[in-house]
């Protein structure tokens, strides 16, 4: 699997479906797996920066570093639960734990005001000075009653985020 000479057989397809959560149709794995094929130039098995780079859409992206963490390196499998946050069929629970992961850069279960600072100037760029952008985020924290000492796990962003309509849906043409 991962070869872009080879095929993926059914029992291949039922694996990575499994893996996923059943999460995507076995169509929508095949589809995936071709797109996996394309950006996978060299057919190592895996997908590197450079090749994730390769997609405009994903270049342009204000967070393309950070999601460049969680990628690069991805078999076949990995990139399909990665995307499956993306999915129409994903429940909000699993999209919060993907942006989670964004503002958890140093992977330790907590996000710091400094996490949060760093997305926001990655997201605002250069519309906002730092000092706008850590005064802005200083009064929200506020307004919420937390602090710039104050932290936050999964639980904390699932409390937060799980009454709100995340919409993060990527549509997987079906040939």
């Amino acid at each position: 699997m991962g070869n872009a000479s080879s095929m993926l057989t059914q029992y291949d397809i039922e694996e990575v479906q499994e893996h996923c959560n059943k999460l995507f149709s076995q169509q929508e794995i095949v589809s995936l797996y071709e797109r996996f094929c394309q950006l996978d130039r060299n057919a190592k098995g895996f997908i590197s920066a450079d090749e994730f780079l390769s997609v405009p859409e994903f270049a342009m992206n204000p967070l393309s570093q950070r999601l460049l963490k969680m990628v690069d390196g991805l078999n076949f499998k990995d990139f399909v639960a990665f995307l499956s946050a993306f999915s129409t069929k994903a429940s909000l629970k699993q999209k919060i734990e993907l942006i989670f992961k964004v503002y958890d850069s140093d992977c330790n279960g907590k996000v710091a005001f400094n996490d949060i600072l760093e997305v926001l100037k990655d997201l605002t760029g250069s519309f906002m000075t730092d000092k706008q952008t850590e005064q802005v985020l200083s009064h929200v924290l506020l307004e919420a009653g937390y602090t710039r000492e104050s932290s936050f796990r999964l639980a904390d962003f699932v409390k937060v985020l799980g009454n709100s309509s995340i919409k993060m849906d990527v549509e997987i043409p079906v040939d």
